[in-house]
């Protein structure tokens, strides 16, 4: 090693430098006729078309392709998958290339919205609101904040766009719910948001372990599971009811309750533990569930399955729909109606109740317009784009095995290798969305901080991924064989609680949220608009189920690996300690 004199290390570290005075910088003062002094305007910045785009190419830039890594390689694998696989030319690809690109523009201008405009209200929310107002108020708040959020989920439109395709003779209760009740289905939905954000806040201020919430959660859930699937109508709503659950843990639910809860753990001196904001998620995932099957128990409490298809035959003899309700206005109206009222509602409460200022009002005026924009652009793209090219992949995808009429040639494989080539189609598509979701990404490198490098952070991607892979796998293999979804979902969350109850407190709390971390704004409608076109190409009476399944699938391997490296631990553990008595002993 060289060793050099202190003096030569300085003058090296100063080379280059130049040292210039503040006052340089500054301008000079100037005084008036009386003496005083005169406040300093800068010169206005004359900008031409070059620099401002070069100051808007990085920040555009990097926000593009973060959408751009997350859509365009799962409609590339769709397209490829179509062509090669299934020898299939894409309809209509110049209108589904135009709503894939909205689709991204869209979702680029709702999360920079996101984080700008919504994201301040809920923090500053969080924090202030336990000090200014009594426990009751502030989980009031939270549980209307968890409604709001879910009507401006985008995969929720997603949700109440398949309702046309459910055909009303063969599943009543399930087209009732997606047409007639669509809105109170939301509103349920939504509840069962703000119920799961309220009793998370509530853990987060006390400190409670999330097993006891998992159990009382899921006891109900499965009972009203069991009890519909022996009603013929009912057991038909079911896929959906599950499915609902992974819809409400998208890109606007999550950050805003988390932040709002935590906010509020933190105000009121609790929320220390760095696992604090952990299983807010899988309540958010639970309740929604809880509250559609209810609804949909009320509704054969009150309504015939004749009825309701009598009612259906007089809606579509009635005359056209009015101009703000065809595409693509109803989607710029939509996505009007998801942002604004949530808006005005944070507006309200920071005013009203706390009397607080918007900090920096115009950085966070120009996300709310981006939150809107985005979402209008989103919808439009939604329609014909990401759910248009869904349906087709999830329509044709069965030639693979079976007869279509609309297929020349089908079925294209032997019935053995077609069935192989639509699962394979189906994990990998799950496993690839999953990798590339941004938000998996985060939890792993937030879990490997947590467990001090036990559980790495490419260990929880590939858990995670590959059981939403074998879940859509399983959920695409019940709408084949027509398979009620409560035989794969009964045994697999009975599967899930003997885990959870081995597993420790960190990895259960993480198991049970990377289910919904996995369901984003791209996966959502991609898979409900494949599921449904599998579904009624097939024949089958509904698709819905892929989601609940790909929401099952990680939280079974991510608890299974989790158990792993607890004995994997312990025997590092009780190894080290053997040898370290033998050592002592000799």
């Amino acid at each position: 090693m060289r060793q050099i004199r202190y003096g030569e290390f300085t003058r090296e570290l100063s080379h280059e430098q130049l040292s210039v005075s503040y006052g340089d910088l500054t301008p000079h003062a100037e005084y008036d006729a009386d003496g005083k002094l005169i406040p300093y305007k800068p010169a206005d910045l004359n900008l031409t078309p070059t620099n401002v785009m070069r100051l808007l190419t990085p920040y555009v830039s990097v926000r593009l392709m973060d959408q751009i890594r997350a859509v365009v390689p799962l409609a590339l694998y769709l397209i490829l998958f179509q062509l090669l696989i299934l020898r299939q030319m894409v309809d209509d690809s110049a209108l589904i290339t135009a709503g894939l690109f909205a689709v991204i523009i869209g979702l680029m201008l709702f999360m920079e919205g996101l984080k700008l405009g919504l994201m301040p209200f809920g923090e500053e929310i969080g924090n202030k609101l336990p000090k200014k107002v009594t426990l009751p108020v502030v989980l009031s708040v939270t549980f209307l904040l968890g409604i709001g959020v879910t009507f401006a989920e985008p995969a929720i439109g997603a949700l109440q766009a398949v309702g046309a395709i459910v055909d009303v003779n063969r599943a009543p209760y399930l087209w009732a719910l997606l047409n007639q009740w669509s809105g109170v289905l939301v509103l349920v939905v939504g509840m069962g948001v703000g119920l799961a954000a309220v009793l998370g806040t509530v853990r987060f201020l006390n400190g409670w372990s999330l097993k006891p919430y998992i159990y009382l959660t899921l006891a109900p859930v499965l009972a009203l599971t069991v009890w519909a699937m022996n009603d013929p109508e009912l057991a038909k709503t079911l896929g959906l009811a599950w499915d609902c659950g992974a819809v409400t843990t998208g890109p606007v639910t999550v950050p805003l309750v988390l932040s709002l809860g935590i906010g509020i753990a933190s105000a009121g001196g609790s929320g220390k533990s760095s696992l604090s904001g952990f299983g807010i998620v899988t309540l958010a995932s639970l309740f929604p569930v809880l509250g559609v099957m209810g609804l949909s128990f009320f509704i054969a409490a009150t309504v015939t399955p004749d009825e309701i298809i009598t009612a259906a035959a007089a809606m579509t003899t009635t005359a056209e729909p009015a101009w703000y309700e065809k595409t693509p206005m109803a989607e710029v109206i939509g996505g009007v109606r998801a942002i604004v009222p949530l808006v005005l509602f944070l507006l309200l409460i920071l005013k009203v109740v706390l009397r607080e200022k918007v900090h920096e009002a115009g950085i966070v005026a120009y996300g709310l317009v981006l939150c809107v924009l985005g979402m209008m652009v989103f919808n439009i793209g939604l329609s014909y784009g990401l759910s248009k090219l869904g349906g087709q992949s999830g329509g044709i995808i069965p030639a693979a095995f079976t007869e279509l009429q609309h297929i020349e040639e089908s079925p294209l494989y032997l019935y053995e290798v077609g069935i192989g080539i639509a699962l394979f189609f189906a994990w990998a598509l799950g496993f690839g969305a999953t990798l590339a979701e941004p938000a998996l990404n985060a939890l792993g490198i937030t879990v490997e901080n947590l467990t001090n490098g036990v559980f790495k952070k490419r260990l929880l991607l590939y858990a995670v991924s590959i059981g939403v892979g074998f879940g859509i796998a399983t959920g695409v293999l019940k709408i084949i064989y027509d398979i009620p979804i409560g035989w794969l979902l009964l045994p697999g969350y009975a599967m899930a609680l003997v885990l959870t109850f081995l597993a420790s407190e960190e990895f259960v709390n993480v198991a049970w949220d990377s289910a919904g971390v996995t369901t984003g704004p791209v996966t959502v409608p991609l898979v409900l608009a494949m599921g449904l076109g599998f579904g009624n190409a097939v024949n089958a009476v509904e698709g819905f189920g892929i989601l609940s399944m790909a929401s099952i699938g990680p939280i079974l391997t991510v608890l299974a690996t989790g158990v792993w490296v607890q004995a994997r631990a312990r025997r590092s553990i009780a190894a080290k300690a053997t040898s370290e008595a033998e050592l002592e002993t000799a």
